[in-house]
């Protein structure tokens, strides 16, 4: 999750459209020529391929003839416009992440026959700089990832999670604007629609990514005629009475999924950073090192917050087990806290982004469905989570800055539905810390005939070039470049 789930900052719908003949409100598309005005991105090489160009859409896409604001827009042409078929768009994760970067970034990993095929086009979500940006002047010790996925206190308690959440609430209400309450994944799907049709295309393709699985999925949902081949890639759950709720719990079985593969490796014989002689060690180590934490932090100059303390060390394991490259950074500080030291603390982004990437998440998290207000429903759900899962500690059923969220949802959440063309590929890995297996089956069983499911035997969020193997990268890319997609579910190993 960008934000909630993949950069850290937060870890992500509307109207039920139940008929293929439900009318789109969309500007129709133009045949045969671009809307948009490309020219060179900012701050881009002169040699880089990559473009630029400015959208405007509805601020409200109600009132499609009322105020505006600009989406950020970027492309790379197909490789060979004789092989062309049309458009690639990459859906970013978050919510909170952009795809700006990615027709020239990790789009260029693409097959060739796959970068042939389709023009790649990235976008800055609603709210999301260089688009028509957000802030919600948040306090900076808010802004630490601990307090944006709120842990409860040492002993269980929320009554300090939901004193944040009212303070960071507030401060939503004061700076946030019109457009905070226009952030959601149901504007994010119109907002697309608006891009395709800017494009010239009758139909687009696309791949989505963690929370872009679901921004695809209500797409297709509200725009069923207006899709081509959707890849989904690391799923989240489509709960449409949850929405982001069922988000942050999938977490509690994330870790139990991933920290196993993260133990095996830092209990083997000659690791550097050896924590214990055996998996089950390592979990005994944690725990009782988070615990340690929890009463007697450590001072950690240049980190927000200032010491290592046991939720931080929580995060990080969290935030560690996303990819198996970074195990070594969790080894490494467990090691140098049981000897009460530290490594330097890691850089974070400028606080600029992560007041935007933070007021971009809180918005589509809490204005997509209701939370709950009443602190008590996060006591009771914190404590059972407690107990059956000590690795998170009650943080994925807490209560968050949506618990007390000024503006109720405009609108009931998307069902995603069975019902519209067979065109879903969804990959899946099946050690994922941020959308776990039993998220992606519920999508799976959701989108019905419509999708099948390539689960890979792999570790890591994000499975399409990049944490998956030969095998799932080999069948997604096949149904990118040709159309063809298994005939049933299958399993990569």
């Amino acid at each position: 999750m960008t934000s909630i789930k993949r950069h850290g900052a937060l870890a992500a719908a509307s109207a039920v459209l139940l008929s293929l003949a439900a009318p789109l409100t969309a500007t129709a598309a133009p045949t045969g020529r671009t809307a948009l005005a490309w020219g060179q991105c900012p701050g881009a090489a002169p040699a880089s391929r990559q473009e630029c160009a400015t959208l405007a859409v509805p601020l409200d896409h109600s009132r499609p003839n009322g105020p505006t604001i600009d989406l950020a827009v970027s492309r790379v042409r197909s490789e060979k416009p004789g092989a062309r078929r049309g458009v690639l768009l990459m859906i970013p994760g978050g919510p909170g992440g952009s795809s700006l970067n990615d027709p020239s970034g990790k789009g260029q990993k693409l097959p060739q026959d796959v970068r042939d095929a389709y023009d790649l086009v990235g976008f800055a979500p609603r709210g999301l700089a260089p688009s028509t940006a957000v802030d919600c002047g948040l306090d900076q010790a808010d802004l630490a990832t601990s307090r944006l996925r709120p842990w409860p206190a040492p002993d269980g308690s929320v009554a300090a999670n939901m004193a944040t959440a009212r303070r960071m609430a507030d401060a939503c209400a004061r700076h946030g604007g019109e457009l905070l309450r226009h952030i959601g994944t149901v504007d994010e799907a119109h907002d697309i629609d608006r891009i395709r049709a800017a494009l010239g295309e009758r139909r687009v393709s696309a791949w989505g990514v963690s929370y872009g699985t679901y921004v695809g999925s209500v797409y297709g949902q509200l725009f069923p005629r207006r899709t081509d081949r959707i890849v989904l890639d690391s799923n989240d759950d489509p709960d449409p009475a949850r929405v982001s709720r069922a988000w942050l719990a999938g977490h509690e079985q994330g870790v139990e999924d991933v920290f196993p593969e993260f133990a095996k490796k830092v209990s083997a014989p000659g690791y550097p950073y050896r924590i214990a002689d055996t998996p089950e060690g390592v979990r005994r180590e944690f725990l009782a090192l988070a615990t340690r934490l929890d009463h007697d932090p450590i001072p950690w100059p240049g980190a927000n917050p200032p010491e290592l303390n046991g939720s931080v060390l929580r995060q990080t394991m969290l935030d560690s087990l996303y990819d198996p490259d970074r195990f070594d950074d969790l080894a490494r500080l467990m090691t140098e806290a049981r000897e009460g030291t530290l490594p330097p603390a890691p850089a974070g982004p400028p606080e600029q982004v992560m007041q935007n990437v933070a007021a971009v998440g809180a918005a589509t998290l809490c204005n997509d469905v209701a939370w709950p207000k009443d602190p008590a429903v996060y006591q009771k759900d914190v404590d059972v989570s407690r107990k059956a899962y000590p690795l998170t500690a009650g943080m994925p059923r807490n209560a968050m800055v949506c618990a007390a969220w000024p503006y109720p949802p405009r609108q009931a959440p998307v069902r995603i539905t069975d019902r519209g063309p067979s065109d879903v590929l969804l990959v899946q890995n099946a050690h994922d810390v941020a959308t776990p297996l039993t998220g992606a089956r519920r999508l799976r069983a959701a989108l019905g005939r419509r999708a099948v499911m390539v689960t890979v035997d792999s570790t890591g969020h994000d499975a399409y070039l990049a944490n998956g193997n030969a095998c799932g990268d080999a069948t997604v890319s096949r149904f990118l470049a040709t159309g063809e997609r298994p005939a049933g579910d299958v399993y990569c190993r």
